[in-house]
């Protein structure tokens, strides 16, 4: 079993690290929220008092934090000094960035860590953050992510090589963008079936063995009843909050204007996601967005 270093142990990091110990690695973890290291020493992991410990003697080394400002500080130091997780950490040591942030910042700190350099987000929200079925989508060499990927597969149901630094960001900003907008339509297919008198069940039964068929349909249906383990039926409690959805399409959009391409239907995903946040949807699941489709708030 691996020395693991695991950093940010939030709604997703938090379980990811669980299940690591639970598979038997020692898991040496840190967060600034105390109560989050608290839990994850319950879970089995080791607390320690700052992120460069957490990397010292790793032989892979984890992050998961909010956003790329966040990454660049922990793995390169404050302003980029060398004093970060990427110094502290072991020459030989794998490290993995599993937040979800920009391509350019990914590659940035791929190339000045001095390491070998995963950024690595995931897909499957919270829920697949505690069943151990997070999709990760890896950007970064292929000996290290040969290396990685069997403690990804402890953590998720599937591991991804999307080629080189930055690759595995690229492919979660279209892969999301694709998800709201699928979201979106799903809802108003629901909606639209409610006003001409068509029962949810009736709608899912059809849509969910013709063309209409999704992910956002049959493992996320935004409607209680037809996917007994949705968030609908939860009250719309994440999940996935509708503010990390429109941090994602910010994400795409900003990627989408660096490389001059054109995607109308994910730009205004992004409008009706930035409408639902400012409505006070934010801290609801993204599916939650039927409710302002609805016209329900």
């Amino acid at each position: 079993m691996a020395r693991i270093g695991f950093v940010g142990l939030g709604n997703m990091g938090g379980p990811m690290a669980r299940n690591l110990a639970k598979a038997g690695h020692q898991v040496a973890a840190f967060d600034i929220v105390p109560a989050l290291v608290a839990r994850a020493v319950e879970g089995g992991a080791i607390a320690v008092g700052s992120a460069a410990e957490a990397a010292q003697g790793a032989d892979l080394v984890i992050t998961m934090l909010p956003a790329g400002d966040n990454v660049r500080e922990a793995w390169l130091g404050p302003g980029g000094n060398g004093a970060g997780m990427a110094a502290a950490s072991r020459p030989d040591a794998i490290l993995l960035d599993c937040s979800t942030i920009d391509v350019p910042t990914a590659r940035e700190v791929a190339m000045e860590s001095g390491r070998a350099f995963l950024d690595a987000p995931v897909s499957g929200g919270v829920m697949g953050a505690e069943a151990a079925t997070l999709t990760f989508m890896v950007g970064g060499p292929e000996a290290a992510f040969a290396a990685a990927e069997p403690v990804l597969k402890q953590m998720g149901r599937a591991a991804i090589h999307c080629g080189g630094a930055g690759a595995g960001q690229a492919a979660k900003a279209c892969n999301n963008m694709m998800l709201a907008a699928t979201m979106i339509v799903t809802c108003e297919a629901f909606v639209l079936a409610e006003r001409l008198g068509l029962s949810h069940q009736a709608l899912f039964e059809v849509a969910s063995k013709s063309s209409g068929q999704s992910w956002s349909l049959t493992t996320y249906c935004p409607v209680p009843g037809p996917v007994p383990g949705s968030p609908a039926n939860r009250d719309y409690a994440p999940g996935f909050a509708a503010s990390l959805m429109l941090k994602d399409l910010g994400l795409a959009a900003e990627a989408a204007a660096f490389t001059n391409a054109a995607t109308p239907m994910g730009s205004r995903a992004l409008e009706l996601y930035q409408e639902f946040v400012r409505q006070g949807g934010g801290g609801t699941d993204f599916s939650g967005i039927i409710r302002m489709i609805r016209g329900v708030t």
